[in-house]
């Protein structure tokens, strides 16, 4: 829950977060190929199903990627938010990107997101408080970006433990919560 908020401020050090199992593996051959500090932040429990791909294909380091084209909203997915993000953007027809990195982040993403829509709206399995949507925040800033955001992910509370599906649920994070937010910021 504070990972991602206590890791970004540790000068040099790759910061990667998988959307599932296969990118998880992928993630952890980018890792031992840089020369550098790297975490690769996975959850508990098993992944969605994803193939595994046979090869052990490295990332492009601090690069991200669209995965779904939409108008006026984009999400930017941290981690294994990507599934439910993908969900209520076929709702909204929004914009959906696995940022896959959030230090390096992908600046050129996320200026170019920004610059094609009106809300841009970041999504983790962290606390927000320096989490992953922060790194963003500080991305646009300097950029000198301007552009309505939305920050979600984990309370500045603990969570109880217990089902995966259900803490997320409490936290807004599924796809119903995530649709309910974005309407309720669209609607200010």
């Amino acid at each position: 829950a504070f990972d991602l908020s206590f890791l970004g401020c540790v000068p040099n050090l790759v910061i990667m977060t998988p959307a599932d199992e296969n990118e998880c593996r992928q993630m952890l051959t980018t890792a031992y190929r840089i020369d550098g500090p790297t975490a690769v932040r996975y959850p508990r429990g098993s992944g969605p199903g994803t193939p595994i791909s046979p090869t052990l294909d490295v990332l492009p380091v601090g690069k991200g990627e669209i995965r779904r084209p939409g108008k006026d909203v984009a999400i930017l997915a941290f981690g294994t938010l990507l599934a439910p993000a993908l969900e209520a953007a076929s709702r909204l027809d929004a914009t959906v990107a696995n940022m896959r990195f959030v230090k390096p982040l992908d600046d050129a993403l996320v200026a170019q997101l920004a610059g094609s829509h009106d809300l841009l709206v970041t999504i983790e399995e962290n606390v927000i408080e320096g989490g992953a949507g922060s790194a963003v925040l500080e991305s646009l800033q300097r950029q000198g970006i301007k552009v309505a955001v939305l920050l979600l992910g984990l309370p500045d509370r603990f969570v109880d433990h217990g089902d995966s599906a259900l803490q997320l649920s409490d936290c807004g994070l599924d796809r119903a919560g995530i649709v309910a937010a974005i309407r309720a910021k669209l609607a200010e």
